[in-house]
């Protein structure tokens, strides 16, 4: 069994198609842990267990799934493209952030900033290094350097993820400096 497809596939069901399998997530992004097992299984996509499940969980590379405190729900912790509240807190954000692209992406970006484009927010790291990594999946790795304290000081919010992804809704171009 592929635990990484597996692992995709539920990030799709979690964040952006759900009635792919059936199921229906609630205001806050939270699925039944038994209908979300029911549902992959009864897809054919691939068998899964909870024990199955509870491994993708823990051994995700990018934390990219919770569990509720009873255990009987589950959602993705950020990344979502269909309309959810995952009831994070407003943070203030570290002086700088990063944001990892493809070099197909820089003119664009450069003439209208960073967009939540299919997603709800922009996804944005605290370290250039994790950005590269973004930025490669995308071809070659673009960093994008955030002036975050001077987005917070003029009123732009920005928000903590359980797995430590900063989001807002937007970055204007002039709080943007190319890194690499």
């Amino acid at each position: 069994m592929n635990l990484q497809k597996l692992s995709e596939f539920i990030s799709l069901i979690l964040r952006h198609k759900p009635q792919v399998i059936g199921i229906t997530l609630d205001e806050h992004g939270w699925a039944q842990v038994d209908a979300l097992l029911a549902g992959i299984n009864q897809s054919g996509a691939q068998h899964v267990n909870r024990h199955i499940l509870d491994e993708i969980v823990r051994t995700d590379s990018k934390q990219r799934y919770s569990f509720s405190t009873d255990g009987k729900r589950i959602r993705a912790n950020q990344g979502h493209s269909i309309p959810v509240d995952v009831e994070l807190e407003k943070r203030v954000p570290p002086a700088v952030l990063f944001h990892g692209t493809g070099e197909k992406y820089v003119i664009a970006i450069q003439q209208e900033g960073l967009k939540s484009m299919s997603r709800i927010y922009v996804h944005l790291s605290a370290d250039e290094e994790t950005a590269v990594k973004v930025g490669r999946r995308h071809g070659n790795p673009i960093v994008f350097k955030i002036d975050a304290q001077q987005m917070a000081a003029n009123g732009c919010v920005f928000y903590l993820s359980v797995n430590q992804v900063w989001l807002t809704k937007a970055v204007p171009v002039q709080y943007l400096e190319i890194l690499r």
